[in-house]
């Protein structure tokens, strides 16, 4: 596929046709055949497991030809969800034509739960949750439909289509040949709704986790907020004045963090935020993303962990601005100014965070918050600190503090 050119979109597009045709193929075979005549089932199968080659290959596809993209994601994503609804749309159809009627009724189930299993997934990894498990994902689905769909057509041809099978003392037959396509089906109703469950019981567990933690968290966005609002209404305060307001806590000095720039502390606990250079593989920078936020959580048996929605969105997330030259404006979500800068240092050519406090500029490596009672919505801050270098003799250690 890829030496003949097709692209990714392109396989995924065959794929959507093709699944047009078994629909069709289903639909003539209700128009046009009688109950007995099972052959259009058999080719139906068969034009399913063809178009789910088509399916399961754009991937594929993508990976070995260079071509991924986010909008190559999506269209797959969405293209087959139209194909298996088109695939069952022709299905239902012919077992409703023929008048098997509860076998429709499963047909119908299996579409609702095959539905559901797609969009659980899709909206717990929207959520950050990753959510694969389960018996019966769209592979499982193809494979069955499609073999047991040329099952049944060449035992028709063996047998016959109105092949029945009776046992004594039961009114009604307990099998006949189009039981080898609907039955498949049936188990596919109750195992993609049970799947599309256990997924959401499994995704439960996980954001129910996030959201205990969360709420064990004393660093909400208005203690972020007050610090950053300190910045406006500070006064200069000796850099000895540590010794008169000390912390009651002992914090720990983050180490073996790659491509770090600078982390903040605060009183409540020890756990840490890192701001760390964002580079890729080859330690080139992403320009568009040059900061990486996130937890250090010490008081929680030292785990690494992103920042919430509302930490990102409202208090600690980094919005950045390409000034050219190499150079990055840095603010925080709470709060816009001061602002701070990225850039690289003339003495020794790697990023460094910048900002001016007392009218003093500091190559940042650790924001200090210290806090003395208060609540927990307006927690008393006596001071912010910045510990640095200075940026125009990079050897001396620097320290300033801003009176709230």
């Amino acid at each position: 596929m890829i030496k003949i050119g097709l692209t990714p979109n392109a396989v995924t597009t065959i794929g959507l046709i093709l699944n047009i045709g078994v629909a069709s193929i289903f639909v003539m075979g209700a128009e046009k055949s009688n109950r007995g005549d099972l052959s259009y089932i058999g080719w139906g199968g068969a034009m399913v497991l063809f178009a789910g080659l088509f399916d399961m290959l754009d991937g594929q596809v993508a990976r070995l030809g260079n071509m991924s993209s986010r909008f190559g994601m999506l269209y797959d994503s969405v293209l087959d969800r139209y194909s298996e609804l088109i695939m069952f749309l022709g299905i239902c159809y012919y077992l409703v034509a023929h008048h098997f009627f509860l076998s429709s009724l499963f047909a119908f189930i299996a579409l609702i739960g095959s539905m559901m299993v797609s969009y659980t997934r899709a909206r717990a990894e929207g959520l950050g949750v990753e959510c694969k498990g389960g018996l019966m994902q769209r592979p499982e689905r193809v494979v069955t439909i499609g073999v047991f769909a040329i099952a049944c057509g060449i035992t028709g041809q063996f047998i016959g289509g109105d092949y029945k099978f009776y046992i004594s003392g039961i009114s009604f037959h307990v099998f006949e040949t189009m039981t080898i396509f609907t039955l498949p089906i049936t188990i596919m109703a109750f195992l993609t709704n049970l799947t599309a469950i256990r997924r959401l019981q499994d995704a439960k567990k996980v954001l129910d986790a996030q959201d205990a933690a969360e709420r064990k968290d004393t660093n909400k966005p208005i203690l972020f907020i007050c610090f950053l609002l300190a910045f406006s209404f500070s006064a200069t305060i000796p850099a000895n004045a540590q010794q008169d307001n000390p912390s009651p806590l002992t914090f720990p000095v983050p180490k073996d963090i790659k491509n770090q720039l600078f982390y903040i502390q605060r009183d409540p606990n020890t756990n840490t935020i890192i701001c760390q250079l964002n580079v890729d593989s080859n330690g080139k920078l992403n320009t568009k993303s040059p900061i990486n936020v996130f937890w250090m959580r010490y008081a929680d048996q030292g785990e690494k962990k992103g920042l919430s929605y509302i930490q990102r969105k409202f208090a600690y997330g980094i919005e950045t601005k390409d000034l050219g030259n190499g150079q990055y404006e840095l603010k925080f979500a709470a709060r816009k100014n001061p602002p701070m800068y990225l850039t690289k240092s003339a003495v020794d050519k790697r990023y460094h965070v910048y900002v001016t406090a007392n009218d003093k500029k500091i190559q940042v490596e650790r924001i200090f918050i210290r806090i003395e009672g208060g609540t927990f919505w307006f927690p008393n801050v006596k001071y912010i600190e910045f510990k640095g270098r200075e940026a125009n003799e990079p050897t001396k250690i620097i320290t300033e503090r801003t009176k709230v």
